[in-house]
């Protein structure tokens, strides 16, 4: 049976209440991801060593071990539905995590991964939640609504993680910009821990990880996650570095992530959810991919010709963060939605969703060490040939359209 919220609890309310949690995951990837390697390397830390925060992503590609888990807790076969504590305790987790991050400064490197690690665990937990609270409290025909929250609310975040945090370090500095976003963290959660309803029902369908990997959509789409994050996001780690070896500014850097990025990303997950609604999700990654080539061969020209102008980097790195990626993301988690089983899209879509950060790790890691020891020219080369070659392989990937699974677990057309 569908959980439902209480009658005064509207579909907009929820939409608001799960966005600002998306919002909130997303500030912490933009911090750890966005503005954490740029402030580094304009302390001067090697590339190398700015490598090892993508294994901050290990949480993010584990959960799936603990998803069923969470799920159960969070469902029990009869009583009160548990989203609220997961999101409190989780939250709770991350925010005093930011804050000792906080006060410890820059010098200690292994600390800060450790507490970020302890964050992002915590904030992969919350999401296992959320998503799973989205499907079940919203009408399966106002799903898309989730999913608009989700996706400009990853791009919302990540343009203030990224964006608004290094204006805030620029200004106050590192101990004091890094305690100010926990606290804004806790506006963002307050929503839905404070209006949500959370209603008792009795539940016979436990979900799993051995029902999920049976089906072969579930598999498919492990492939496509992994062939389409490694493209897409593959030089999205040493972009930041890029940026500062460049010459520009944090605060420059800010307002790039931040500002430009937060208005053309929105305006690109609109676009793009309007194309997959007329074309499919098919097309639109493979314009997207497409697009990713040519913005990291941009990269690759602009370290072998560096008389070029670093107001036209911005712009690429605008196009290629922002634009290209909430396009192309867009069509991807829709087509994940078209994969994924209907009596358990909460475990599905965290093995995809594991499948990317894993992919993300990996490729952080392999950025650093090419970047460092071949410079950004061959490791931008190389991530442009990278995305060239997926488009022909998601466009196999994806092929037609898969089947839909029922409430009942039969399986009927899409």
């Amino acid at each position: 049976m569908a959980e439902t919220t209480d009658q005064k609890t509207g579909p907009i309310a929820i939409v608001m209440a799960v966005g600002g949690l998306y919002v909130a995951q997303s500030v912490i990837g933009g911090i750890t991801w966005i503005g954490l390697p740029a402030v580094m390397r304009e302390e001067g830390l090697p590339l190398d060593l700015l490598s090892l925060l993508s294994l901050i992503a290990l949480p993010w590609a584990l959960k799936f071990l603990w998803a069923p888990a969470i799920e159960r807790f969070r469902l029990p076969p009869q009583g009160r539905n548990r989203s609220g504590i997961v999101v409190m305790i989780g939250g709770g987790i991350s925010v005093l995590g930011l804050v000792i991050a906080g006060f410890v400064g820059l010098h200690s490197v292994p600390l800060i991964i450790a507490m970020l690690t302890v964050v992002a665990f915590a904030a992969a937990t919350v999401d296992i939640a959320v998503d799973g609270f989205a499907v079940e409290a919203l009408p399966r025909a106002q799903h898309g609504w989730a999913n608009a929250a989700q996706v400009g609310g990853a791009y919302l975040g990540s343009a203030l993680g990224g964006g608004l945090f290094l204006v805030l370090v620029s200004y106050l500095g590192w101990m004091k910009a890094v305690p100010l976003m926990a606290l804004f963290l806790v506006a963002l959660g307050a929503p839905f821990l404070f209006r949500m309803q959370f209603p008792t029902r009795e539940r016979p369908h436990t979900p799993s990880l051995k029902a999920a990997l049976r089906r072969p959509e579930i598999r498919k789409g492990l492939l496509a996650a992994g062939v389409y994050v490694l493209a897409q996001k593959g030089g999205m780690m040493m972009l930041g570095p890029l940026l500062v070896d460049a010459g520009l500014s944090l605060e420059t850097i800010g307002l790039v992530n931040g500002l430009a990025g937060l208005s053309v990303g929105l305006v690109a997950a609109l676009a793009g959810g309007a194309l997959v609604r007329r074309l499919g999700p098919r097309p639109v990654l493979v314009l997207a991919l497409a697009l990713q080539s040519i913005a990291l061969g941009f990269f690759s020209l602009y370290d072998f010709f560096p008389g070029l102008p670093n107001w036209l980097l911005a712009c690429f790195a605008v196009a290629s963060g922002s634009a290209i990626m909430a396009l192309g993301f867009v069509a991807l988690y829709a087509q994940f939605m078209r994969w994924s089983d209907v009596r358990q899209g909460g475990i599905d879509f965290t093995l995809f969703q594991s499948m990317d950060a894993g992919i993300s790790m990996l490729g952080g890691l392999v950025a650093g060490f090419v970047s460092s020891h071949f410079g950004y020219g061959t490791f931008f080369g190389m991530a442009a040939i990278v995305a060239l070659c997926a488009v022909p392989a998601m466009a196999m990937i994806v092929g037609g359209q898969p089947a839909a699974v029922t409430e009942s677990g039969a399986e009927e057309p899409a």
